[in-house]
């Protein structure tokens, strides 16, 4: 179940507002027999992750199926890209997990021995979730907060920006589950604007990059067609230029995957590639010709399909 970009709702007794956790979404299937944790794509990353073997400790025999996010922290912050570490490495050698821990955020109870939820308010699968007492060590049951005080939300919201998180998620007392749909019962009220994006292609670098990725070319899916974005020059380190170039370069085709008019001075060098990498970058806002203005690269998402990328606006 996925959020809607939006802002904070008018008729706050009916919401509950969490804090957005800048991570990678992440369900956990928990039984006697062990943890298996699946990502967005439905690939399975239990090995990603082996921390997370310790929830079947703290559940104690009993089956379950969580939903929550798998964030590094960095300086007591969310970092993603800290986490872009671990998100490609399938077993991680223990000095790796030692260096770049995470942890599982857990916010939705979706199944409870062998009970499906999906039907029952947020409120109170949130309120079985927090029965579970499943909070140790790796694993992390934040609490959430009604949104019927005026003033906890709006100190809230201060707090997210001077900490420079990503924002809140607020989502309907009420609301059900429903798996695979975005909705407009769960909002996404974000402090800086992301987008993900499909990698279209490249244009090279200058000095040592000349026959390497400078920046990338990137669209957006809209009305089943991906349409031209744009182009992202910053944000990259030297080893993620290297990592894109080496997994771009056998992808080249001859011609652009995106619709619409691609600017002349951009196709003069570009390097187009098959569209099937997606990646995230935070950005000013959206031009009046649908280009993202100042866009900074923040890395690849493994966990989405380029289907995944649709434009999102306020």
């Amino acid at each position: 179940m996925l959020a809607t970009l939006g802002e904070l709702p008018e008729d706050l007794d009916h919401w509950a507002l969490e804090l957005k956790w800048d991570g990678v979404r992440a369900l956990a299937y928990v039984s006697g027999e062990g943890v298996q944790v699946c990502g967005r794509r439905g690939s399975d990353v239990t090995t990603h992750y082996p921390e997370l073997a310790s929830l079947s400790d703290g559940l104690a025999g009993q089956q379950a199926i969580l939903d929550g996010e798998i964030v590094a922290f960095e300086d007591g912050r969310p970092s993603f890209e800290r986490l872009q570490r671990r998100m490609h490495v399938a077993r991680p050698t223990p000095l790796l997990i030692r260096s770049v821990p995470i942890r599982y955020v857990v916010f939705d109870l979706l199944s409870l021995n062998g009970q499906p939820l999906f039907d029952l308010p947020y409120s109170e699968r949130r309120a079985m979730l927090q029965e579970l007492d499943i909070a140790a060590g790796t694993i992390e049951v934040p609490p959430y907060l009604p949104a019927h005080d005026a003033e906890q939300v709006v100190e809230l919201l201060a707090y997210t920006k001077e900490e420079q998180l990503e924002g809140l998620v607020a989502k309907r007392l009420d609301s059900r589950y429903q798996p695979g749909r975005r909705v407009t019962t769960w909002r996404k009220i974000k402090n800086v604007l992301t987008q993900d994006v499909v990698v279209c292609g490249w244009r090279p670098g200058q000095g040592r990059r000349q026959s390497s990725v400078g920046s990338l070319l990137v669209g957006v899916y809209e009305s089943g067609e991906i349409r031209f974005a744009g182009h992202v020059g910053t944000g990259f380190s030297d080893v993620a230029l290297d990592e894109i170039t080496a997994l771009l370069t056998p992808l080249e085709q001859e011609t652009s995957a995106c619709s619409g008019e691609i600017p002349r001075e951009v196709a003069r060098d570009a390097h187009w590639v098959q569209p099937l990498h997606v990646g995230e970058v935070a950005f000013a806002e959206w031009t009046r010709d649908d280009r993202l203005r100042h866009p900074s690269w923040r890395g690849l998402r493994p966990d989405k399909e380029p289907e995944d990328a649709i434009r999102e606006t306020r």
